[in-house]
């Protein structure tokens, strides 16, 4: 039952963590593809509005995917599609396209160019693991070459979203132990016995487990603190 505890908290407190960065990102104009609580594979997982939530199956953490973390390179595009170029050399020329437009910063000619990238997608004969990673990164350079990319957005965008994470965390500490302290801990000592010990001279004396004290050396007894 702990650990159950300790797993259901944690998820909490991911939860508030990702939603400071899911929250904020959306309020300055990013777009957040996906909200998860957990890492993959997903227990669960639905889609609105554009945004994928889900529940992960691995309890140890969470994740917000905003599109367009870094300045599209070359290389983004040989890591992605490397694989795939060596089982279908039709890929080379809408590929070697884009990275050229990639590295000459002609973004948004690079938009236009990852049509000719889908048409040849369609087209090209790949087993399943290439094809897996070719869409992954043409998924991924569409969100770094748009306009709502994490890395095209004002510096005091990028470091509020980053920082609203562990600040969320800090403000909710901040709520928690000012209820605590408004409410109080409750006390869970009482003047009830809980367990006698063999032998002791609790036992001796006939106190029983379930028996209540109310009184110490004819003096009356009303909390824990006078017994």
């Amino acid at each position: 039952m702990s650990i159950l505890i300790a797993i259901v908290g944690l998820g909490f407190l991911v939860m508030i963590h990702e939603a400071g960065h899911f929250f904020t990102a959306r309020a300055v104009g990013m777009k957040p593809r996906r909200f998860y609580v957990g890492f993959p594979p997903p227990i669960i997982k639905t889609t609105r509005k554009g945004i994928e939530y889900g529940i992960g199956a691995i309890p140890l953490g969470g994740y917000v995917k905003i599109p367009g973390m870094h300045r599209p390179a070359p290389t983004d595009l040989d890591a992605s599609f490397g694989p795939a170029l060596l089982h279908d050399p039709s890929l080379v020329g809408p590929v070697e396209r884009l990275k050229r437009l990639v590295a000459e910063g002609d973004f948004a000619e690079a938009r236009t160019a990852l049509a000719s990238l889908d048409e040849a997608l369609e087209r090209a004969q790949l087993p399943p693991v290439p094809a897996r990673a070719a869409r992954r990164g043409r998924e991924e350079l569409a969100d770094a070459l748009g306009p709502e990319a994490y890395w095209r957005q004002r510096t005091w965008k990028r470091v509020l979203v980053i920082a609203a994470g562990p600040l969320t965390n800090v403000v909710f500490a901040i709520v928690l132990l000012a209820v605590v302290y408004m409410l109080g801990i409750p006390d869970g000592a009482s003047r009830r016995v809980e367990k006698v010990s063999p032998k002791s001279p609790a036992a001796h004396a006939g106190l029983r487990p379930g028996d209540e004290i109310v009184a110490v050396n004819l003096q009356p007894t009303k909390t824990f603190k006078q017994v």
